[in-house]
C-alpha cells in the first residue's frame, strides 16, 4: 500500500490530507485546531490528525507533497517588483526577509517541521512539490464522477497562473491554457471586497451575499478596469490597483473612478452605493465565468466541467453557468480554495507521477467531504463532563424526534455529529439549524447567534428527492456550491410597495413558504442531503418533513463571525454558551441552555477578530 501526505500552507487556509492507494482517508484545515480563521501557518495539528486517523507514523508515509513550487513563486515576486520599481519598495522590503529566511528554502523548512512529528523520520528524499494550479485542477478532476472533463481553475494567484484550463481523461490531467499575474479574476473580486470594507481572502462571500440588494449600475465603470475578450480571457488595467507591489488592493485612481474612498468598517455603515458596487462586480464576474465556460466548451467539445480555485466558491456564478446549460454536468471541489490544494497535490502525485489508474464513482470520491475529526459517544460524554456541561442522553430515534420538535418550535440548535467537513461549508456535521418557515429566523440567527450582518443569507438543506418541488434545479448539490431560484409555486408575490423598497429594507419581506432561506432575489444556496453520505442529518430532515410537511431546514456553519467552524465538543459548548443558541445536540446528548451553569457563559461577541 502507498500512502501520500498532502500539505498546503503559508498563504491562507493551511491543510493536510492522507491518501492510501489513491483513496482519500482524512483531510482537515489547520484553522479548526488553532481556532485562528484561515490560519496560514505550517499545519502541524492537521498533519497530526490525518496521521492519527490513518493509524500512521510519519516515518511510515511513503510520499509527502507540497501544493506549490516556492521557487516559481519567488521568481514571480522578484519579476513583479522589478517591473513595477520603484513603486513596490515598501512591500518588497517587508516580504523579502521572510522569503530569504523560510519560504525560499521550503524543502529544508518542511523537513525540519516534519521531523517534529516523528523522530524516526529521517529523509527529505520523499518530499515533492506540485504546482499551485495543477493542485487545484487535480483536486477537482480526480475525485469527480467524470472519466473525462475540462477543468476551469480561477483564484487570486498561484506561482504565476491566476486562471487555467486543463483537460482530464482517465488518470491523465494536462493544463492547456493559463492567464498570468497580475491579471486575476480572484484579485479583481478581492479588490472590491477590500473597497466595500470587508476582509480580503475572507469577506468575498459577504460581497456575493450583498449583491442582490443592489443594481449593477457600475458595470461599465468596472469594464474600465478590465478588458474582457469574447472568449472570457481578460487583462486588468494596473493603473487602478495596488496589489502587485503595495500594501492595499486599490489606489487613488480607483477611488476617483468610483468617487468614494474604501469603506472603513469601523466607522461607516453599508449604503446603497456599496450594494450597487457589489451587484456590479458580481455581474462582471458571472459574465467572465460564463464566457470562459462557453469558449472552452466550444474549443474542447467535452461535455463535463470541473471547477476549483477560490472563484469556484462563488456559488451564484456557478448557478449561472449551470442554468446556461453550457455543459451536460458540472462538479465543483468542495474545498475549492487553497485548503483543497493539499488534496489535489496528493492526487496529482498518485495519478500523474506514479501513473496509477482512477476509479470513477458515479457520485464522486469525496465521501460527502466528511473527512475530518470524529468523536465517539464516550469521548463526547467525557469531554462534556470535564467542562461542567449539563446534558441528557437519548436513544437514536428519540434524539431525532426531539430535535425535529425543537426545530418546529423555532429553536436555534447547534448540531455536532459525525466527521467534520473538509472545506469552508458546514454540511450537516458542524451546523447551526433552524426552521426555514420562520419569518424571524434569518435575522435572529445573524444578530443573536452569529453576531454578523443582518443581510447575510442562510442555506437550505433539503432532501434530494424533494429538490425540484421546492427549487428550480434538479441536480445534486451536496456541497452547497450552487444557487438556484425558489420554485414559483412556493413564492409569494410582492406588492408594489414592497418592490420599491431599498437596500436592507428588502430583508423584511416574506418572499416564500421558506423565508429564512429565501434571498431577496428569490434565490437560495442549496445543499441536497443524501441518505448514503449523512444518514443522521437525512433522518432529521425526514422527521421534520413528516411532522411539518417541509423537507427543508436552515443550515449555517457552527461558529460566530470571525471564528473557524467548531471542531471539538469543547469548541461546540463554548460557542453554545457564548451565543443565544437554545439547544446543543451533540452525539446522542441534548443540552438545554436554561439548564447550564450560568458561570460557564462566554462573552463571544468580542472573542474573535472580525472578518
Amino acid at each position: 500500500m502507498t500512502t501520500i501526505l498532502g500539505i498546503s500552507a503559508f498563504y491562507h487556509d493551511s491543510a493536510a490530507c492522507i491518501l492510501k492507494d489513491g483513496d482519500i482517508i482524512a483531510a482537515a484545515q489547520e484553522e479548526r485546531f488553532t481556532r485562528k480563521k484561515h490560519d496560514p501557518s505550517y499545519p502541524k495539528n492537521a498533519v497530526e490528525f490525518v496521521l492519527k486517523y490513518s493509524k500512521l507514523n510519519l516515518s511510515e508515509v511513503d510520499k509527502i507533497v507540497f501544493f506549490e513550487k516556492p521557487f516559481l513563486k519567488f521568481e514571480r515576486l522578484l519579476e513583479t517588483y522589478v517591473a513595477f520599481a520603484p513603486r513596490g519598495f515598501i512591500s518588497f522590503s517587508k516580504a523579502m526577509p521572510l522569503w530569504i529566511k523560510e519560504k525560499l528554502f521550503q524543502k529544508n523548512f518542511l523537513f525540519n517541521k516534519l521531523k517534529e512529528h516523528d523522530k524516526n523520520y529521517k529523509s527529505d528524499k520523499n518530499i515533492f512539490f506540485s504546482e499551485h494550479h495543477l493542485s487545484h485542477a487535480a483536486s477537482a478532476f480526480y475525485p469527480s464522477p467524470f472519466d473525462e472533463a475540462v477543468v476551469l481553475t480561477a483564484d487570486g494567484v498561484g506561482e504565476w497562473a491566476t486562471t487555467t484550463v486543463a483537460v482530464g481523461k482517465g488518470n491523465n490531467l494536462e493544463i492547456k491554457k493559463e492567464i498570468h499575474f497580475p491579471h486575476s479574476l480572484g484579485l479583481l473580486y478581492s479588490a472590491f471586497t477590500y473597497y466595500t470594507g470587508f476582509k480580503v481572502n475572507s469577506g468575498e462571500y459577504k460581497l456575493m451575499g450583498l449583491a442582490p440588494y443592489g443594481n449593477p449600475v457600475y458595470e461599465n465603470k468596472i469594464k474600465k478596469l478590465i478588458d474582457i475578450k469574447e472568449d472570457g480571457s481578460f487583462r486588468l488595467n494596473q493603473k487602478y490597483f495596488n496589489y502587485a507591489t503595495g500594501l492595499t488592493m486599490t489606489n487613488d485612481h480607483f477611488n476617483r473612478l468610483f468617487a468614494q474612498k474604501p469603506r472603513d468598517p469601523k466607522k461607516e455603515k453599508i449604503t446603497q452605493f456599496h450594494m450597487d458596487i457589489a451587484a456590479s462586480i458580481q455581474k462582471v464576474t458571472e459574465d467572465i465565468m460564463i464566457k470562459l465556460a462557453k469558449s472552452i466548451r466550444k474549443e474542447y467539445n467535452i461535455k463535463n466541467l470541473c471547477l476549483a480555485g477560490g472563484v469556484a466558491l462563488n456559488c451564484v456564478a456557478n448557478g449561472k453557468i449551470l442554468s446556461e446549460k453550457i455543459f451536460d454536468q458540472i462538479w465543483i471541489q468542495p474545498a475549492a480554495g487553497d485548503a483543497g490544494g493539499a488534496l489535489g497535490a496528493a492526487l496529482a502525485l498518485w495519478h500523474l507521477e506514479l501513473t496509477n489508474e482512477r476509479t470513477v464513482n458515479s457520485i464522486d470520491n469525496m465521501k460527502g467531504s466528511y473527512l475530518g475529526t470524529e468523536f465517539s459517544q464516550e469521548e463526547i460524554e467525557k469531554e462534556l463532563k470535564s467542562i461542567g456541561a449539563n446534558f441528557k442522553i437519548f436513544e437514536y430515534e428519540e434524539l431525532i424526534s426531539k430535535t425535529s420538535d425543537l426545530l418546529n418550535d423555532e429553536k436555534a440548535i447547534g448540531w455536532f455529529q459525525g466527521r467534520m467537513e473538509f472545506g469552508p461549508r458546514a454540511l450537516g456535521s458542524r451546523s447551526i439549524l433552524g426552521d426555514p418557515r420562520s419569518e424571524n429566523m434569518q435575522k435572529n440567527l445573524n444578530l443573536k447567534v452569529k453576531f454578523r450582518e443582518s443581510f447575510r443569507p442562510f442555506a437550505p438543506s433539503i432532501l434530494r428527492e424533494d429538490l425540484s418541488t421546492w427549487f428550480d434545479i434538479n441536480v445534486d448539490s451536496p456541497y452547497m456550491l450552487l444557487v438556484a431560484n425558489i420554485n414559483s409555486k412556493k413564492k409569494f408575490k410582492m406588492t408594489q410597495e414592497q418592490k420599491e423598497l431599498f437596500g436592507i429594507d428588502k430583508l423584511n419581506v416574506k418572499r416564500s413558504e421558506i423565508p429564512a432561506v429565501t434571498h431577496v432575489d428569490y434565490s437560495a444556496r442549496i445543499q441536497t442531503v443524501n441518505k448514503n453520505t449523512n444518514k443522521r442529518y437525512y433522518d432529521l430532515i425526514s422527521k421534520f418533513k413528516e411532522k411539518t410537511g417541509c423537507p427543508v431546514i436552515v443550515n449555517t456553519s457552527f461558529n460566530v463571525r470571525g471564528e473557524p467552524i467548531v471542531n471539538s465538543p469543547t469548541d461546540a459548548f463554548n460557542c453554545f454558551m457564548g451565543t443565544e443558541l437554545d439547544y446543543l445536540v451533540i452525539g446522542n446528548c441534548i443540552l438545554e441552555k436554561s439548564q447550564q451553569d450560568s458561570n460557564l457563559k462566554k462573552n463571544y461577541s468580542e472573542e474573535f477578530e472580525l472578518d
